[in-house]
């Protein structure tokens, strides 16, 4: 339980806003109406996929149409450029249902869940398995930066003030808004596929330093013992058996889903195409998630009397942002309920947060014109336990 206007439990952010008598007022998860959003539906959520899966799938028809037609190459160019941008947000929305049946909140079936999160991560290029446990640990530690970072590794101020000038520079170039977009592409296209390879590598190597190893004992009997020898080391894929076979069973199936649509489109038109899609939907959804847990105020709390209620509530943001992009988003905007409970299917998020909206009265929303500006957050205070800028931390020097 959180006393939300006691001095002792508020959140740093709060404690100039006290008043001399502070009327306590308590709050705990069980005051949030949350129970009759929990239902899934099957029927919703086929027809999720389908609105985006489908949209998908003729897209590509037209690219494939247009380049086709007899026209010029400019004209080429235009016309494909808006279905280039309908692409990348029927990617996002797709990420975003790959999203929820990580949560297992999509489809009433566990099968059904997990199914199609291993077609969607296919369509994103991404090892679902290993991606939704990763995940799932932001969840268990949101607003406890202490041990979770948010998705670029944010560091405390204190060990940037300890870094070199020049690496000062590269921690704030590389954590610079413009870098989403050569970021997503190498999230989405390159990393799963250099993993691959160090993977595969890592578990020759380990055949080969133990066939020398034998040799020289003449005990031959550990080289067909292959439990430990795959690992993903520090890649974020894991070590165990099911995300590894789900790194190999993803990348068999992207790799054979490039070469068909290379042959069918040809390997020029598909790669530039392609490489635009998932650049800037991997863009679009890194900056919703960094959006939604940096920004000013943010519950950035450390190990001790963290509270994972006020994290869900005051360390997750909500977009105010046009319906129609919503739903390309599967109205992950509403990002406070979702952190409060993450069974809630998407096509109840807004409902649950309507009903909730005066128990939300702390949670800070973003419209679209403050996003930039939640970029600048990229710094950890652990001492007065909020998010600062980079420009803060040369003031304070």
């Amino acid at each position: 339980m959180v006393k939300l206007n006691n001095a002792k439990s508020l959140t740093y952010q709060q404690l100039d806003k006290v008043p001399s008598k502070p009327e306590v007022q308590e709050l705990s998860r069980s005051d949030f109406d949350i129970k009759p959003y929990l239902r899934r539906s099957n029927i919703r959520a086929s027809w999720q996929l389908f609105t985006t899966i489908a949209p998908v799938a003729g897209l590509w028809w037209v690219v494939a149409r247009i380049n086709q037609a007899s026209i010029s190459i400019s004209f080429k160019g235009l016309a494909i450029l808006p279905i280039l941008i309908l692409l990348a947000l029927f990617s996002s929305r797709a990420f975003s249902l790959m999203h929820d049946c990580g949560h297992r909140s999509l489809f009433r079936s566990l099968w059904l869940n997990k199914t199609m999160a291993f077609f969607l991560g296919v369509l994103n290029a991404i090892p679902q398995k290993p991606w939704s446990l990763d995940h799932a640990f932001h969840h268990r530690h949101n607003g406890n930066w202490e041990i979770y970072r948010g998705p670029i590794d944010v560091i405390t101020l204190t060990d940037y003030q300890k870094l070199s000038e020049i690496n000062k520079f590269l921690y704030a170039f590389s954590r610079h808004w413009l870098m989403l977009f050569p970021g997503g592409f190498y999230y989405l296209v390159i990393k799963p596929r250099l993993t691959l390879i160090q993977v595969t590598l890592s578990f020759l190597w380990s055949i080969i330093e133990d066939f020398i190893g034998c040799l020289l004992k003449k005990d031959f009997a550990n080289i067909f013992v292959f439990s430990g020898r795959f690992r993903s080391k520090n890649s974020g894929y894991g070590d165990t058996f099911v995300e590894i076979a789900d790194l190999y069973a993803n990348n068999f199936a992207v790799i054979i889903i490039w070469i068909l649509m290379s042959r069918w489109l040809g390997a020029g038109l598909f790669w530039s195409c392609y490489s635009v899609v998932m650049t800037f939907s991997a863009a679009i959804f890194i900056c919703i998630f960094f959006v939604q847990h940096n920004f000013k105020d943010s519950y950035a709390h450390g190990s001790y009397n963290w509270s994972s209620l006020l994290g869900a509530v005051e360390g997750s943001s909500n977009l105010e942002i046009p319906r129609c992009l919503n739903w390309f988003f599967a109205d992950i905007s509403f990002h406070s309920i979702h952190h409060l409970c993450d069974r809630i299917p998407n096509y109840h998020l807004r409902a649950c947060h309507e009903r909730n909206k005066h128990l939300l009265v702390n949670a800070k929303i973003i419209t679209l014109t403050e996003i930039p500006h939640c970029f600048d957050y990229i710094l950890w205070d652990s001492d007065l336990q909020r998010l600062t800028t980079i420009e803060k931390a040369k003031s304070s020097c």
